[in-house]
């Protein structure tokens, strides 16, 4: 048996995750992360966070899920790996907004106090991605991916310079299991297809859907799958499959491109509350620039993994 490592077990609204101090070791972290995250055998969680040194940033997170993939973003993860390094020192609390190193790039990320300890935090989580080759989305040859008409999309003074609308990938059919959902993509570093439905999301078989849509051909580096219902201009109802990682009881990153998708389809306003099963999210965009997310953190329990 090899010697004891430490782990931290953490969650933001349910998505929980094993964190580990990766600056001083080097290992195969993929294999590591299928052993940890398995719930059986493992600790158990939606994904491993590690620890890392960078040169260009305060930090570095890297975050692996379930099936050993690395993941390029993870915003419930990044609020829990906002914890755990400013709590235990790893990075002075003084030093202003935290800026982690991401796969997505460098984000701003603020933490929140609440009887001394950090128990919510906000994020600049970068600008959602519409293009299809950005997220990726590999359309047939010929097809046309804005399947609405353009007139009802919400697109700003300021997005609309960076919009090609002849690449947006919005309200296009797919069809999985005998159900076609109308898709709209959306990068946050990672890939997004969202789907905004009538039927009460609880009652959808997604745990069935969601591995085909994963890897439905259209997405060449698989994607997260979110189903909607808009339940006012202030407030969504979502479940997501996660890449990777299957049905989770939140996703950051997909309430950011829930928010933008509905945002750009004219559905919510600025400011909408993301309600997932396992918490609300709040999320602002105003149609350019980046989307702030604001949601609960929480440290679960401490302990030691042998191999």
């Amino acid at each position: 048996m090899g010697a004891a490592m430490r782990f931290t077990k953490m969650h933001g609204a349910g998505n929980d995750y094993v964190l580990l101090d990766a600056r001083q070791q080097e290992r195969d972290w993929s294999a590591l992360a299928r052993t940890l995250c398995d719930r059986h055998f493992g600790v158990g969680s939606d994904g491993l966070l590690l620890i890392a040194q960078s040169s260009v940033a305060d930090i570095r997170m890297r975050m692996y899920n379930p099936d050993g993939s690395e993941a390029e973003m993870c915003g419930n993860g990044i609020r829990c790996f906002a914890k755990y390094v400013l709590e235990r020192e790893i990075v002075p609390a003084s030093v202003g907004p935290l800026r982690v190193e991401t796969g997505n790039g460098i984000l701003d990320v603020m933490p929140l106090s609440g009887n001394g300890r950090i128990n919510r935090v906000r994020v600049h989580m970068g600008a959602p991605r519409f293009h299809a080759a950005d997220i990726p989305i590999r359309l047939p040859e010929g097809e046309d991916g804005l399947q609405m008409d353009a007139r009802s999309l919400n697109i700003t003074d300021a997005l609309k310079d960076e919009l090609d609308l002849g690449q947006l990938v919005a309200g296009y059919p797919v069809d999985v299991d005998g159900q076609r959902f109308r898709v709209t993509g959306v990068s946050m570093g990672n890939p997004h297809a969202v789907a905004f439905i009538d039927e009460p999301v609880d009652q959808v078989p997604l745990h069935l859907l969601g591995p085909l849509m994963e890897h439905h051909p259209l997405f060449p580096e698989r994607v997260n799958f979110q189903i909607v219902n808009v339940e006012g201009r202030g407030a969504l109802k979502a479940r997501t499959w996660e890449r990777g990682a299957g049905l989770t009881l939140a996703s950051g990153t997909g309430a950011c491109a829930i928010h933008a998708a509905a945002h750009l389809l004219g559905l919510v306003d600025d400011t909408t509350q993301v309600h997932m099963p396992g918490g609300v999210l709040a999320l602002t965009w105003p149609g350019s620039g980046q989307v702030t997310m604001e949601g609960p953190v929480e440290e679960v329990y401490e302990g030691e993994w042998n191999e």
